[in-house]
This record gives structure tokens, C-alpha cells and sequence, in this order.
């Protein structure tokens, strides 16, 4: 398949992103920014229970600069779970910041400890970059995944989405006997189909993670996005496709192994319809979203002049022509996946 590109450049936030966001209360004032936690005195590899090393680095801090930023930490928090109550927010430490080199955004991840009972959780701080926003946000109007995050100035706050990380779970989870490989099967190619509809590209395996829930007979499975940095940037269709990744491939052979053609087509066409579904109870939010999209420059023109004619032979159309931005071209390919009932 055709590479990724090496380093997405960042794009800023626009006023008709910060708008939006401002419109539909995701952007707040938060009492520590990405550059804040930029002032570390120095850092000591994470390994993981087995001595590995997870590339990401524990950071450390000046006792009065910790101080600050644990507290001020511990009210992001507050701001992201309880819509800034504080009065949860007494127990809560954060004890461990941990900053990974790799990716886009260079993400920090902050522990937050309640300290009554020793439970944890986790959140993210970021660049905010508008790529990255318009997928989260894509993904909570469009998935059956609810994204809670918030936005101050260049600042991203994530919630940290739980499960196991597709490479790890392909590699080491997916020839077990109890698994139900079916319905892995099918969770992946309905996850195929939502990241090809919306245009999210980049899900190699660890850019995505399985939501295991057992049930009262077996287990279910769900395939979620967990980096969207790569929303509609790429130039050729196969991105947007997770089938086409190497490191995917085992979970695509289990595809045609086990499910027939005209159960693929099946799965394809329920995820549509719930897509289109949920397109219409969010019609206005999600037409506000595309019309900011579409005055956005999210990309290289090359790519988008590429992406344009590789979905107009994909759907067999000559549509694409008409799209000037990749804000059009993901409108236009809305519109042909899921019946023109988007907005």
C-alpha cells in the first residue's frame, strides 16, 4: 500500500472551529496548559510489568512547579469528568505525568489517582491541532462512541479511551479458544466501513483499540479509534481503509476465512444505517461541523486533487470534481456512503 505520510504538520484552530467549539461546550478555560507541562527538570523510561520499554517517559518536576501543576491538573480533571465540581476533586492526586516523543501531538498523560482507594484513571494533554478535533468530533457524532474532550487556546484535553491496543491484542489474544473470532470478524469490518465513510485514516493496529465486554453468554467486541490525527489529510483511498495495513492483515484473513461475501455486505450496510441514523438525530450539529470543515485548509491540494479522483473511480462518479477543499470531499463522501441523509 501506498506510505503514510512522515509527519502531518499541525493545523490551527480556526474562529470558525473555535466557534463551533465555543457553541457546543468544548472549549473552557482550563487552569494548565500544553506548555506548562513543558517545564520538566528531566525524565526516566516507562517500561512496561514484563521490562519493555512503551516509549513513553515519565516526566519530572521542580517540587513547587509539581505542586502547582498537580493541583491545577487534578481541576482539568474535574472540568473534563464533573463539569467543574470541585468537590470530587479534595481525594484526587495527580502522581505521575508521562510524555511520549512520538505521534503529532506529543501527547503528556496524567495519572489521577483517588487516594481513598488507590483507583486510577487517566487523561490526556495535547497540541491542539484541527485535524485532530475534527475527528474527535466526527467520531462522536458518527460512531457509537460518545468522545469527551475539551479545548483552551492550543491546549487538548482528552479522556482516555479504555481497551486493548490492537497490536497487542492481535498478537497475543487473537488465536485463543475462547475467543469469539466471528464476531471479531465482524466488529472489524464495521469498523472498516466507519473509518472509510468519515475519511479517518492511519488505523494501523495501535491506533485502535478492542472494547471487550463480557456478556451473559459471551463476549462482545468493539473496534475504537483511539488517534485522529490523520482525519481526511492522506491523498489515496486505501488510508482511509484499515484492511490495507500490514499489521492488520491477520484480523483480515480471520475476515475472509470465516465471514461469506454477502455477510460482509451485510455488516457494511447495518453499520451505514446507523451511521445515517444517528447523521439525522445530529443533522444540525453535524451540518455546522461539515460547513466549518469545508472552509478549512486541511491539507496539501495535491492530495486532495488525488483523493478526489481515487473516490470518484471508487463510487463511480465524477461528484468529486465539484469539492474544493477536503472539508467538501468529506461531505460529498457522507453523502454517497450513507444515502445523501446526512444533512
Amino acid at each position: 500500500m501506498n506510505n503514510i505520510s512522515k509527519k502531518k504538520p499541525s493545523y490551527r484552530i480556526s474562529p470558525g472551529l473555535r466557534q463551533y467549539l465555543q457553541q457546543y461546550d468544548r472549549e473552557t478555560a482550563l487552569p494548565v496548559a500544553y506548555a506548562d507541562l513543558r517545564r520538566s527538570s528531566g525524565s526516566f523510561p516507562l517500561l512496561d510489568r514484563t521490562g519493555h520499554d512503551t516509549l513513553w517517559e515519565t516526566v519530572q518536576y521542580e517540587p513547587h512547579t509539581l505542586l502547582e501543576l498537580s493541583q491545577g491538573l487534578t481541576e482539568v480533571y474535574a472540568l473534563l469528568k464533573t463539569d467543574g465540581d470541585l468537590s470530587f476533586s479534595e481525594h484526587l492526586l495527580a502522581d505521575r505525568i508521562d510524555y511520549c516523543r512520538f505521534g503529532n501531538s506529543n501527547p503528556f498523560r496524567v495519572r489521577i489517582v483517588n487516594q481513598f482507594n488507590d483507583n486510577y484513571d487517566y487523561f490526556y494533554v495535547k497540541r491542539a491541532d484541527a485535524s485532530r478535533v475534527y475527528g474527535l468530533e466526527l467520531e462522536h457524532l458518527l460512531s457509537p462512541n460518545s468522545i469527551n474532550f475539551l479545548v483552551c487556546g492550543d491546549t487538548l484535553i482528552e479522556e482516555h479511551i479504555a481497551g486493548i491496543p490492537g497490536d497487542d491484542f492481535i498478537k497475543t489474544r487473537l488465536d485463543r479458544p475462547h475467543l469469539n473470532q466471528v464476531r471479531i470478524a465482524k466488529e472489524f469490518v464495521k469498523f472498516n466501513e466507519r473509518c472509510f465513510a468519515r475519511l479517518l485514516g492511519d488505523m494501523r493496529a495501535y491506533n485502535y483499540v478492542i472494547d471487550v465486554t463480557p456478556d451473559f453468554e459471551d463476549e462482545q467486541y468493539r473496534v475504537r479509534a483511539i488517534d485522529f490525527d490523520q482525519q481526511s489529510y492522506e491523498g489515496h483511498k486505501s488510508m482511509y481503509l484499515p484492511q490495507y495495513f500490514p499489521d492488520n492483515r491477520p484480523v483480515v484473513e480471520l475476515v475472509r476465512s470465516l465471514l461469506k461475501p454477502e455477510t460482509i455486505r451485510q455488516y457494511q450496510t447495518e453499520e451505514r444505517t446507523l451511521m445515517a441514523r444517528r447523521a439525522r438525530a445530529e443533522r444540525y450539529r453535524l451540518k455546522d461541523l461539515v460547513d466549518c470543515m469545508r472552509q478549512e485548509d486541511l491539507a496539501p491540494a495535491d492530495k486532495i486533487e488525488q483523493l478526489k479522483k481515487e473516490l470518484n473511480l471508487q463510487h463511480q462518479t465524477t461528484l468529486f470534481d465539484r469539492c474544493d477543499s477536503m472539508g467538501d470531499v468529506v461531505r460529498q463522501n457522507l453523502r454517497l456512503v450513507l444515502g445523501r441523509r446526512t444533512h
